[in-house]
């Protein structure tokens, strides 16, 4: 990985010579690290923490308090990568005042260099306070997960014609209210192609096909470590899940039986 340090222009960049941008979730200091050595451009803490890591079946439960510290702990491990944090469910809906303050606390408080939220022409104003403020966002549009008790379930979106048009009407409001890129979330292939081809900024994709000028994942999804569910769009690059489990019932073996620590493993 021979491009220096990634930053908005650049991903801008990369859009325009057609370089696909690498895009994966972190939320601890390790995991940060790891994806930053191995070259992934954009490190997203996302409110994923809320399923991933505190096991509750919603992203809505997420503060902003733990926003903070977990993009605090991947701040100090990412050196390359661009650094987004989400903005959780509330931090920015109640007003734009609010939505200044709280992404104003993932940049000074947290480390991150940019900040992500949900939602479409009606967030554009909030998103061209923000940019007016120096704050870099990335929208998010498609399947919005905050939005999950309205929707009522995470089947894909903008499969009807009109829900397609007003998807693509919000990635047009929040590239013209200053947004540096997108995350177009489960929607159909050629609906992520059109938004794609629609827009002059980044378009980062999850389930919403191969035309994006990126892809995401959770980390813990890809690497087969969260395993409550599976979405469709998920590739498993390992299965560590088990892999883990069988290690930690082999340490309890030699455990049992006396086997471990040996000679060479005491002192």
């Amino acid at each position: 990985m021979t491009r220096q340090k990634i930053t908005t222009a650049a991903l801008r960049e990369m859009k325009l010579q057609r370089e696909r941008i690498v895009a994966l979730t972190a939320y601890d200091h390790l995991v940060a690290q790891l994806l930053d050595q191995a070259g992934t451009d954009v490190v997203l803490v996302g409110d994923s923490v809320a399923t991933v890591m505190q096991g509750r079946n919603a992203t809505v439960a997420v503060t902003m308090d733990q926003m903070v510290y977990h993009c605090e702990l991947a701040s100090r491990a990412v050196q390359r990568a661009f650094l987004i944090a989400d903005m959780p469910f509330l931090s920015y809906q109640v007003s734009i005042e609010d939505a200044l303050r709280n992404a104003g606390r993932l940049l000074k408080e947290g480390g991150a260099e940019a900040v992500k939220l949900e939602g479409g022409v009606a967030f554009a104003p909030t998103v061209a306070r923000l940019y007016a403020a120096g704050i870099p966002v990335m929208g998010h549009v498609g399947l919005t997960p905050q939005s999950i008790h309205q929707f009522g379930s995470y089947k894909a979106r903008g499969v009807e014609p009109g829900e397609a048009q007003q998807i693509l009407d919000d990635a047009k409001s929040l590239e013209q209210a200053g947004a540096f890129g997108l995350v177009v979330e489960k929607v159909p292939a050629e609906l992520g192609k059109r938004i794609t081809e629609s827009v002059q900024i980044p378009v980062i994709g999850i389930g919403a096909g191969p035309h994006c000028d990126g892809q995401i994942l959770v980390t813990h999804d890809m690497l087969g470590m969260f395993t409550r569910f599976r979405p469709r769009f998920v590739r498993r690059y390992l299965e560590l899940a088990r892999t883990i489990g069988d290690a930690i019932a082999q340490y309890g073996s030699d455990v049992r039986k006396g086997s471990f620590p040996n000679s060479d493993e005491s002192y």
